[in-house]
């Protein structure tokens, strides 16, 4: 009779996994609910995108030169679309059920068929696109292109604001470095922010003429890439590449609040306006922490990851944070999702 209960436990067990799984730590922001392997991809990948309607994930296969697509939701691997050079970025455009893939190939930056995955159009602007940004109060995706990414390396970099219904520049301005990086746009208000990471400057600009307004300099490092905004508190956050740094910035004055230690090799950084808090994903770990109120923030925890698991992407609609990481001899080619873990209020 026990053999039988003891059986009946463990079959209940094995069907309803969820009601014997450990709790989550009230403290732990992130839960790893699942890997997918790619195991033939070999280097690193880019940046994110998504059709959250559609369940589909995008992820740039940088060294692969393709497009990866994942269930959203289920993180299976759907389809590699090939052919893409060098991608970087990618926004999906809902109305149209267009694609645009940032490249900095020869071949320039390419507009996709939403169902086919056909090439449409590209994107005619100066080669070597890299960072591609979308302002969603404008309907303007943002450019840089030109400088060490063009395959001919060029001096300078261009920042070019570009209508997507037409695929054509409607401003542009260039700056006298061969490395310029992330871009993110104000949403009730006129500006932009550029990282200018040559110059270790960040430029403000108009984003209604493309005129530059101010460069504030970023003290705490070097090659300033990742950027993200908190509108509402009127605060930067900046990583730097040299040395890996989450810096908090004053986005009225450009002046530096906080400074952290972020991961090596930070690829992807992001502000959860929802939970108050920043992930930045590197080599290992994810970095967590929290905006305690818009001058003060603290280091929340490191959530392991992988080796080369440096780029990141959050839904905030479905709470989940996804990390691509890169294939080495040492490591397999995935995708990593994470359940986000609500802050619970005081």
């Amino acid at each position: 009779m026990k053999k039988q209960t003891l059986a009946l436990i463990a079959a209940i067990a094995l069907a309803t996994p969820a009601l014997f799984a450990p709790a989550v730590a009230a403290d732990q922001p992130l839960r790893l609910l699942g890997r997918t392997d790619l195991a033939t991809y070999e280097g690193d990948f880019d940046h994110f995108g998504a059709d959250v309607k559609g369940n589909r994930l995008f992820l740039a296969g940088e060294d692969g030169g393709t497009l990866e697509v994942f269930d959203l939701r289920s993180g299976a691997h759907v389809k590699t679309v090939p052919g893409m050079e060098t991608p970087h970025a990618i926004h999906y455009e809902p109305e149209r059920n267009r694609l645009f893939v940032s490249n900095s190939g020869d071949g320039l930056s390419k507009i996709l068929d939403g169902r086919s995955y056909a090439v449409l159009d590209t994107i005619k602007l100066a080669p070597g696109a890299d960072v591609m940004s979308y302002d969603p109060s404008a309907h303007r995706l943002w450019f840089v292109t030109g400088g060490k990414n063009a395959t001919a390396k060029m001096p300078k970099t261009i920042v070019s604001q570009v209508d997507p219904a037409t695929g054509k520049a409607v401003s542009e301005v260039t700056f006298d470095t061969d490395f310029t990086e992330g871009i993110v746009a104000e949403q009730s208000g006129p500006r932009v922010f550029v990282n200018v990471a040559g110059k270790s400057e960040i430029a403000v600009l108009d984003k209604r003429t493309g005129q530059l307004l101010a460069t504030w300099p970023v003290k705490e490092g070097e090659n300033n890439s990742q950027i993200d905004l908190d509108e509402r508190n009127k605060r930067l956050f900046v990583i730097t590449r040299k040395p890996f740094k989450l810096v908090v910035i004053n986005a009225e004055t450009g002046v530096s609040i906080a400074s952290f230690d972020a991961p090596a090799r930070t690829n992807g950084m992001m502000f959860d306006k929802a939970n108050h808090r920043i992930y930045a994903a590197g080599d290992d770990y994810v970095a967590v922490f929290r905006q305690i109120d818009a001058d003060h923030y603290e280091e929340l925890a490191r959530v392991p990851s992988e080796k080369g698991a440096k780029t990141a992407f959050l839904v905030p609609e479905l709470g989940r944070l996804y990390v691509a990481v890169g294939g080495s001899e040492k490591t397999k080619a995935g995708l990593l999702r994470y359940e986000v873990v609500p802050t619970r209020s005081k």
